[in-house]
């Protein structure tokens, strides 16, 4: 197989939205509902509802934007601090009855509890859940915060926090930030199997009342946002202040939410509010099981089947305090090296995350490959060539650490959907092109894939659909907010972007996917110009497929037996 070795040059990555405030200032903060008696700790079920507990109305509240529809969820929940949605369940913090519990449906299912007769103070308070199901939550009266283990094990994971309140988890996991009430503070603690160390000052809030550090988000860059006496404070992953969202009255907690998980909703005493931004926050974890997925029977099943090894939130790549992280799964019956795969979700270069492709990965892993879906920088974060860097620099991650996750370093391919099949093919196009590679990390490694699959993702920038609307609808151009400009304005930016114009004799093989009703036409010019330079290239159209057929049943079958077909006869 061929594998260009390249020559990374010191292409710098800092770029000015790294250190910019993450609030689109072009947005103001809009009220959603006054109709609380005190609105408090919300969370995002990842795909159409937010759920906000009114702590003194003693109910569940849920939200749909969608249809701007606010409906009382559990009319009789008592007095509920937090809640907190992973891995396809809603978790509460029952302050009312001192306990942490998950709902199952609308069942409550108990994971810990306190003397109810203590003090509110000396209940849960706040909770956050980690990817395997473990739980840590705040007893502020008690100063300590506490974890359970996935089996119910309890204990405690830090035992001298003065006022603990608000607390979340940085996006990899290996760090735990709790907000102190009373002197305003945010410590941030070293995490290994629910158990910390390093306790540290992360950031302090330097004006107002003398208490008042309350519920805490993060967003998909690492950015920490605390809840004070007038606003929420953001904060970079090295403890910069980026910048404060100042509310009518004080706020009291905060998650992401809507469709593309870019808007802040924020709770607190005079109801709830959303703020949008321009980062997005992390989605949920997918649920493990095949029951919690029994409502989604168009999708495919995002359950990591017993005979991977599934490796969360790995840190592929890092650039300045922005770490990257990449979700790998490796069969564990299978000796390597094996086949590769990089899983490049899409979302116009402005939205999507890692978990969209969590079927995709797995599925592929299932059939003998190394499979890493990762995320990349959006739009609102970096512009491009950031995005691209990104996705280059996961290849250069898999080939350096090819020993430890089974990889043939001589067999690395790459699939893509939508935006996510633009860079694939860029990928496959141009490693040869340093702008293109950033030095995010294993720069001795190529960065040259052995084949590339493009599932309805478009191969030309400075020319076709892509550039026609960057001229006529340039409001709604996702390249222009991409790039940053339009294609007049810029276009040698979209000459760089464009695979189609990069294409060379020394491309891998490329397999284009289509549904049948989402232009099968789409990329014909590629097709042809790949063909008369000599390098192998087909299509597959799927019937009754339209855009994003790849991500639901029946096509998903289907697609993935295809791709396996591709990779086993061409890398």
């Amino acid at each position: 197989m061929r594998m260009l070795a390249v020559a990374i040059c010191c292409f710098s990555l800092a770029n000015p939205a790294m250190a910019a405030s993450p609030v689109d200032k072009g947005s103001p903060l809009e009220t959603v509902s006054t109709d609380f008696g005190l609105a408090d700790g919300p969370a995002w079920d990842g795909a159409w509802a937010l759920y906000t507990p009114d702590v003194k109305g003693g109910k569940v509240m849920r939200y749909v934007p969608k249809t701007d529809k606010m409906q009382v969820f559990l009319p009789e929940a008592g007095r509920i601090s937090a809640s907190f949605f992973n891995l396809g369940k809603l978790y509460l913090s029952d302050n009312g009855n001192s306990r942490i519990v998950r709902l199952d449906g609308k069942k409550k299912t108990v994971i810990t509890a306190h003397d109810p007769q203590a003090k509110p103070s000396l209940r849960p308070n706040d909770l956050v859940v980690d990817k395997s199901g473990g739980v840590y939550y705040t007893l502020t009266g008690q100063n300590q915060v506490m974890y359970v283990s996935p089996g119910g094990e309890r204990r405690i994971a830090v035992a001298d926090i003065k006022t603990p309140n608000g607390i979340i988890l940085s996006p990899d996991e290996t760090t735990l930030y709790v907000s102190a009430y009373v002197p305003k503070k945010v410590w941030a603690y070293n995490l290994n199997a629910g158990r910390t160390s390093n306790a540290r000052l992360f950031a302090e809030m330097d004006a107002g009342p003398e208490k008042g550090a309350d519920g805490m988000s993060i967003d998909r860059a690492g950015n920490i946002y605390c809840t004070g006496p007038k606003h929420v404070w953001i904060w970079s992953p090295g403890g910069k202040l980026l910048d404060k969202i100042e509310t009518p009255t004080r706020p009291i907690n905060c998650t992401f939410g809507d469709y593309d998980m870019r808007s802040l909703y924020i709770t607190g005493f005079g109801g709830l509010y959303r703020q949008r931004m321009t980062i997005s926050g992390r989605s949920p974890q997918p649920p493990m099981t095949a029951e919690a997925q029994a409502a989604h029977s168009k999708r495919p099943p995002t359950t990591i089947p017993a005979t991977l090894d599934a490796h969360l939130d790995v840190v592929y790549a890092t650039v300045g305090d922005r770490k990257l992280l990449a979700d790998i799964f490796v069969p564990k019956n299978k000796p390597g090296p094996l086949p590769a795969v990089v899983v490049v979700h899409g979302g116009g270069w402005l939205n999507g995350d890692k978990t969209k492709f969590r079927a995709l990965a797995a599925a592929l892993a299932s059939r003998g490959y190394v499979t890493a879906a990762i995320e990349y920088r959006l739009g609102g974060e970096a512009k491009f060539p950031a995005a691209i860097q990104d996705c280059n620099a996961s290849v250069r991650f898999l080939r350096a650490n090819a020993r430890k996750y089974k990889v043939d370093p001589q067999r690395i391919g790459a699939v893509g959907g939508s935006a996510g099949g633009h860079l694939v093919g860029l990928m496959a196009a141009a490693p040869q092109i340093p702008e293109l590679q950033g030095n995010g990390g294993a720069a001795k490694q190529s960065s040259q894939l052995q084949a590339a699959i493009v599932m309805a993702g478009p191969m030309e920038m400075l020319t076709g659909p892509v550039a026609e609307r960057s001229r006529k609808q340039p409001t709604r151009s996702n390249s222009n907010q991409w790039l940053g400009k339009s294609v007049d304005e810029a276009p040698e930016r979209y000459r760089l972007a464009d695979a189609h114009v990069q294409f060379s004799k020394d491309a891998p093989p490329v397999l284009f996917m289509v549904g049948e009703f989402d232009k099968p036409e789409r990329n014909q010019p590629t097709r042809d110009k790949l063909k008369s330079l000599g390098v192998w290239t087909g299509l597959k159209v799927y019937k009754n497929g339209k855009h994003g057929c790849w991500n639901q049943l029946p096509w998903f079958n289907d697609m993935v037996a295809d791709m396996d077909a591709f990779f086993k006869a061409r890398m």
